[in-house]
């Protein structure tokens, strides 16, 4: 079963990050939604997410991650050196979580917003949800 990455489809830094994802996951392990999708929102009901959702979330073998666990998570499946990053699932949940919420609330501001997506190649468009 393969991983569902849901990100903020408007954040130019979560885009970004979705691009850095698939360049590092050859095996196409994680497929893509937006949060602000029908599907996105959807997955954020089933799992009892709040829908404004500010974070990555990870749904992965019936679960769903969010924040710094999504994140660290996600790092499992990359390429070779990005799998050294997962141990830092140890460090205490709140310091986790308060550096990513700095990263989060401030995204905008750092990296702007975007108007409009870029086209993915129909290989990598495969793993975008609806």
């Amino acid at each position: 079963m393969k991983g569902i990455v849901l990100f903020d489809g408007e954040c130019n830094f979560c885009d970004k990050s979705v691009q850095f994802i698939i360049k590092r996951d050859p095996k196409g392990y994680y497929n893509f939604a937006s949060i602000q999708s029908t599907l996105g929102q959807d997955l954020l009901k089933k799992y009892n997410l709040d829908s404004n959702m500010d974070s990555f979330v990870l749904i992965e073998h019936n679960k769903a991650y969010e924040k710094s666990a999504a994140a660290l998570r996600i790092t499992k499946n990359l390429r070779w050196c990005w799998k050294f990053l997962y141990p830092l699932i140890l460090v205490p949940v709140p310091f986790r979580n308060w550096i990513y919420g700095v990263i989060a609330k401030n995204r905008y501001k750092w990296f702007g917003k975007k108007d409009q997506c870029v086209i993915p190649s129909p290989e990598i468009r495969k793993r975008f949800l609806d």
